[in-house]
């Protein structure tokens, strides 16, 4: 992994590639690299770092071609450096491979490969590719048109894993062919010629009608447009799609980085994930496209998700379990996978994944459907793998997400989630009709609560000015402050590098206590609950111990400063829509840290937007 793009047409490839890979910039990556298409010989430039120093060394070289591939590099399989980096080539150097995924089958391939004489420069899996290529050439027969997707196609027999790849050759010019496997490769025709991408943000500016590939499935781009054909080679005519969303979801719009620009986003969120969904006076959510009867035979529910989806879904197990009655229970996908989880025909797995291609979460949905349960997906991303291969689902209508902490994309899920909570519940008859309704519209009205939050962030930054020294936080919350904790502390290290836990308030004693000495700052959810009073009890126990305080707390509690050193007042909501504004102040206070820390807070280290593999 992790970003792809390619072009042929009728300009110079080399600046639509830069172009496109600076646009994929957001998922992460540690090196970058360009193959052009030169005449009778490609020419391929690689940098560890940046797509910018990529740029400074590509313009010493007179890139004329129309023809090239691009990639954005994390490591996987080698260390980040100029020869892991792609594209890989052949022994001849005439042709050139991008690829996103995991070759499991690699080591077994390249060792088949060097005893055939095969020579290697790298450590990746990838450059397996590129040699396969090399040797199935051959088989294809040169004179064949479509020689390059031929060898493709059988040299993608060959792998084991999963794989969004792209190929040129010199020997068919102006020629790029792509195939997948469990990674997202779309397609796409312009009138200045033919683009692939494994993510449409690098592409939309020249063509919004796209093709996504299905597994499988081979694209062949030429100048004059692109042929499909299906996984025995034989032609096909994929339907295209529309991306909606606009380009400018890209640039920063004044803020000094996404993230702010998307936390200002998120009341926008709540009102385009919520529009349409009360229909004469009950909810509606066609997508999923499951009757009221059917929703009433679901006697267990299951969320399966990873990072801030996983803490969407602890959120969601409350909701669902207090207002529908079901049990819930909610599962990190990288585990789920890998056990035999007891699934049946009445359970509904809730599949929850911002990017919709997340390997861990896409690998559960395919097991649990193998054991007979229906599946929601619930996206970010129109046409996702999550998407296509769920029986229904809800998007989160957050538009296009760049920073790599989420933020807009956790609340949409969220909302979401509350969303089939109370369907759930209207179902199942388990609530009366005025009291979803109620409900509903303080749903609704959550969006100007969170606009009142970021009017005015005052306090959160006197709050992150007293923790930025730090070198470790807790944040504890009891019933849903506990889900948000876990959120709020993974938000504060995966952007500003302080280490942070969550812990349910009420476990301080049974260890994290031990953690508190004079100055350690204790970030707590201490918002109106049925259980205010025991998370006013933690924070004394904290205070004690001479701990430096934070809490979120509900407007108008005038106790909760004799408690704290540092109070975030937010809108008064009832205890299961508390999430949705205690999040922002959470999000605001890393980001804040994160800012006077002096880290990227749109590309903290070692971190991808997109986990495509395991």
């Amino acid at each position: 992994m992790c970003g792809i793009v390619g072009y042929t047409g009728s300009k110079p490839a080399a600046p639509v590639l830069l172009d496109g890979l600076g646009k994929l910039e957001y998922r992460g990556y540690d090196s970058a690299g360009i193959a052009i298409m030169q005449g009778d010989a490609l020419q391929v430039v690689r940098r560890r770092g940046k797509v910018a120093e990529l740029a400074h060394t590509a313009g010493h070289f007179d890139l004329t071609g129309t023809c090239g591939i691009g990639h954005t590099r994390w490591a996987t399989h080698g260390r980040p450096s100029e020869a892991n980096a792609h594209p890989h080539t052949s022994c001849g150097g005439d042709i050139a491979v991008v690829h996103n995924g995991i070759i499991e089958n690699f080591a077994e391939l390249r060792e088949e490969l060097q005893a055939r004489g095969h020579v290697f420069s790298s450590d990746t899996d990838t450059e397996v590719i590129a040699h396969l290529i090399e040797e199935t050439y051959g088989q294809a027969g040169s004179d064949d048109a479509n020689s390059l997707v031929e060898a493709v196609r059988i040299a993608s027999m060959r792998l084991v894993g999963s794989y969004g790849l792209a190929a040129t050759s010199v020997r068919e010019p102006g020629v790029i062919v792509a195939t997948r496997r469990d990674m997202p490769i779309i397609v796409g025709d312009a009138q200045d010629g033919a683009y692939v991408a494994s993510d449409a943000i690098a592409v939309i500016a020249a063509t919004r009608d796209v093709v996504f590939l299905e597994d499988g499935q081979i694209a062949r781009l030429s100048p004059e447009g692109t042929a499909f054909f299906d996984g025995h080679g034989k032609p096909i005519a994929p339907q295209a799609s529309h991306i909606a969303w606009d380009i400018d979801v890209a640039e920063k719009g004044g803020y000094p980085d996404f993230m702010l620009k998307e936390i200002h986003e998120q009341p926008r969120v709540i009102r385009d994930t919520l529009a349409g969904r009360l229909v004469g006076g009950r909810l509606e959510i066609d997508e999923l496209d499951m009757t009221a009867e059917e929703l009433n035979l679901v006697d267990r529910v299951c969320v399966i998700a990873c990072g801030t989806s996983y803490h969407a879904g602890l959120i969601a197990k409350q909701m669902i379990e207090g207002w529908a009655r079901i049990p819930t229970e909610v599962e990190v996908a990288s585990e789920f996978r890998y056990r035999n989880p007891i699934i049946t025909p009445t359970t509904l797995v809730v599949a929850v994944s911002q990017s919709g291609e997340t390997a861990d979460t896409l690998a559960a949905i395919r097991d649990a459907r193998i054991k007979g349960a229906r599946v929601f997906g619930i996206t970010n991303v129109l046409g996702s793998p999550v998407a296509r291969e769920s029986d229904g689902v809800i998007y989160t209508k957050a538009n296009k997400e760049i920073a790599v902490a989420s933020t807009k994309s956790f609340l949409g899920q969220v909302v979401s989630l509350t969303l089939l909570a109370l369907l759930l519940a209207q179902s199942k008859g388990k609530m009366r009709m005025n009291q979803i309704r109620l409900i509903f519209r303080e749903l609704a009205d959550t969006a100007e609560q969170v606009e009142r939050i970021l009017s005015d962030t005052t306090a959160i930054q006197k709050a992150a000015r007293a923790c930025v020294d730090a070198t470790s936080a807790l944040f504890i919350g009891r019933g849903m402050g506990a889900a948000i904790a876990r959120e709020g502390a993974l938000k504060l290290k995966e952007i500003s590098y302080l280490h942070a836990e969550a812990y349910p308030a009420g476990e301080m004693k049974h260890g994290p206590i031990a953690l508190i000495t004079e100055g350690f700052p204790v970030i707590a959810i201490a918002t109106e609950s049925p259980v205010y009073d025991k998370v006013i009890s933690n924070l004394e126990e904290s205070r004690t111990r001479g701990a430096l305080v934070v809490a979120i707390a509900t407007e108008g509690d005038e106790e909760i400063a004799k408690h704290a050193d540092h109070v975030v007042y937010i809108p008064k909501v009832r205890d299961a829509l508390s999430p949705i504004t205690a999040s922002v102040p959470l999000q605001l206070l890393a980001r804040s840290i994160a800012v006077m820390r002096g880290c990227d807070v749109d590309q903290p280290r070692n971190l991808a937007k997109s986990v495509t593999v395991e």
